[in-house]
């Protein structure tokens, strides 16, 4: 989020897109496709006046990667020992209109922690960089600013949708400059797994006790939706509201602090479902030949 609060940002990398139609068919037909044939660049900005979304799918002859760099098509991701650099160049959808220039990320702290989500150890999640600076710098559209941000991973040896039926995730950037995380997972099998975790400045990770889990009012796609408070939440800004996944800035009740948290649900059931596979094409369009250019 931007220092005045009026813009927003979320990338994703994947190697092996985790919401990819094309990965998910493949699976259904007993494939063990390739995960680098299935990598994207996420892009989901918000400005006062527009959202923007960009989601292409790329082959493995688009792909490169290093200990240092991820290449996907046009835009690449670049860490040169201080920050890390995105260079976005992308089209939205469904509406195209062209997403491009540079967002860098300086960590104040780096972590070396991964934990598991599930029972089995099926999916792990870490925070990289739990508190962060960032610039962003784009020309189309054109835009300039700072603010504060987050950098984590999620890795997994199955589809989402085998394991959970949602999760609710949310960070806050707390008043001694900590970040805190809560992952409220629930499961097909087994009971449900709450990880409450502050990732403090200097370098240490402290669990504590979670406040009660609080209901949400429904997204517009009927989505529920919780989130642990003290007390009774206040959803400032809704950010993404799709048939499956809900991304929203929220006022809540945190450690004996009055908090802004990046909220988000993951409905796993939700995506999994037939209807859902079929609009997600046109949120996450795929190429499947790599630029003549980039052939090797």
């Amino acid at each position: 989020m931007s220092e005045d609060g009026e813009h927003g940002l979320s990338l994703i990398a994947f190697v092996g897109s985790v919401f990819s139609p094309y990965y998910a068919k493949a699976l259904r037909r007993g494939l063990q496709p390739d995960p680098e044939n299935h990598c994207a660049l996420n892009v989901a900005l918000y400005t006062p006046r527009a959202h923007y979304w960009s989601m292409t799918e790329r082959p493995k002859a688009s792909v490169q990667r290093s200990c240092e760099a991820f290449v996907i098509g046009p835009s690449s991701l670049h860490w040169d020992g201080q920050a890390l650099h995105v260079d976005i160049d992308e089209w939205s959808v469904p509406i195209p209109r062209r997403l491009k220039g540079r967002v860098s990320v300086y960590p104040e702290q780096l972590f070396d922690f991964s934990t598991p989500l599930d029972p089995k150890a099926r999916h792990h999640w870490g925070p990289i960089a739990p508190f962060a600076r960032v610039e962003v710098k784009m020309q189309y559209p054109a835009q300039s600013w700072r603010g504060h941000g987050y950098v984590d991973s999620n890795e997994g040896v199955e589809p989402i949708a085998k394991s959970f039926t949602q999760w609710d995730w949310s960070r806050a950037h707390m008043g001694d400059g900590s970040s805190t995380v809560l992952y409220d997972c629930q499961f097909h099998e087994g009971e449900d797994q709450l990880l409450a975790l502050r990732f403090l400045k200097s370098g240490q990770v402290e669990p504590f006790v979670a406040p009660p889990r609080q209901s949400m009012s429904k997204t517009a796609w009927g989505l529920e939706r919780r989130l642990r408070s003290d007390q009774r939440l206040g959803v400032n800004h809704c950010l993404e509201d799709t048939p499956f996944y809900q991304r929203a800035i929220v006022r809540n009740q945190l450690l004996g602090e009055s908090v802004e948290s990046f909220h988000e649900t993951l409905n796993a059931q939700r995506f999994d479902s037939t209807w859902v596979q079929a609009l997600l094409p046109w949120r996450m369009p795929r190429l499947y030949a790599a630029p003549k250019s980039s052939r090797r």
